[in-house]
């Protein structure tokens, strides 16, 4: 399984890196941002990757291999950036890159429910170990309530028939417990698949998302590592920030625009960057990244 990291070039850039840097990688996942710059820097810089998934050390180590790196991993989420520095007796860094896509592992691999395409427990947790205590998409279409569960839809997959896919999931969790994607998938045709024949994406993709991002949290914690994320930064420290859809995007754009109006900040792309069309060729996947940068001032 081999993850490809998207718009790596154009994100390091973005972070104008230099000798004696320390940098963090918000969402380590397969470790080809963090590997990208120990091939550029060595040993030069200090990397410290923070991903709630323990695997991630695994698959970054594997990538880097021997390569001579001072490099760190810490298994927490990038909202908690604040805390990790401080736990690493450092008192500010140089840059921070955060890549919001779902990796390809946590797809293909994980086993956690994260695809409508694999039939598997209904956790998408990004933790692997998870606790009685964590939220998982399955006490979440079993447990609130339908007007809860169609919000979220809605609010976090955008999809315009939510009233009917939440309306079918609690008619149908009456009969029995829903399990697995399989289930799920299953109840979301049952509701909704024929308003998608003839349509690219399928009926799940959407419900899928929205369960993935109510799970874990995923847009109250992307505000809280920006906001924490830069005061972290040094001056003249840099963020670089890849969202995978629009509501990330907004919040990333929303919060560096006010960082720039209250005159903390400079942003270095009026419009976000985009794949060029052979990297989308090669990584279908890419097509809906955009990267913004910032620049503390």
């Amino acid at each position: 399984m081999t993850h490809i990291s998207v718009l790596k070039r154009e994100s390091i850039d973005g972070l104008a890196i230099k000798k004696g840097d320390i940098i963090i990688d918000g969402t380590l996942g397969g470790g080809g941002h963090t590997f990208e710059m120990i091939k550029r820097w060595g040993n030069s810089i200090k990397i410290i990757g923070l991903d709630l998934d323990i695997d991630a050390k695994e698959r970054t180590l594997k990538l880097i291999g021997d390569t001579i790196s001072d490099f760190t991993f810490v298994n927490a989420g990038f909202q908690d950036i604040d805390k990790v520095i401080k736990d690493l007796k450092i008192e500010s860094i140089d840059g921070i890159l955060l890549d919001l896509g779902i990796s390809s592992f946590q797809l293909e691999v994980a086993g956690r429910g994260f695809s409508f395409l694999k039939d598997e427990p209904l956790l998408m947790t990004m933790k692997k170990d998870i606790t009685e205590e964590d939220l998982t998409a399955k006490e979440i279409v079993n447990t609130w309530e339908e007007e809860s569960i169609a919000d979220i839809i809605f609010g976090f997959g955008e999809e315009k028939y939510s009233r009917k896919i939440a309306k079918k999931i609690v008619e149908s969790r009456k009969e029995k417990e829903i399990k697995t994607t399989f289930d799920l998938v299953k109840i979301i045709k049952d509701a909704v698949g024929g308003y998608y024949k003839g349509l690219r994406i399928h009926p799940a993709t959407r419900t899928f998302q929205a369960l993935r991002i109510a799970t874990n949290s995923e847009l109250s914690n992307l505000e809280q590592a920006i906001d924490k994320g830069f005061t972290c930064l040094k001056k003249g420290g840099h963020m670089s920030v890849i969202s995978f859809h629009s509501l990330e995007d907004r919040i990333v754009k929303k919060a560096f625009v006010k960082l720039k109006e209250n005159g903390k900040a400079l942003i270095h792309t009026k419009k976000p960057i985009i794949p060029e069309e052979e990297e989308v060729r090669n990584n279908p996947r890419s097509r809906s990244s955009k990267l913004r940068l910032l620049e503390k001032l």
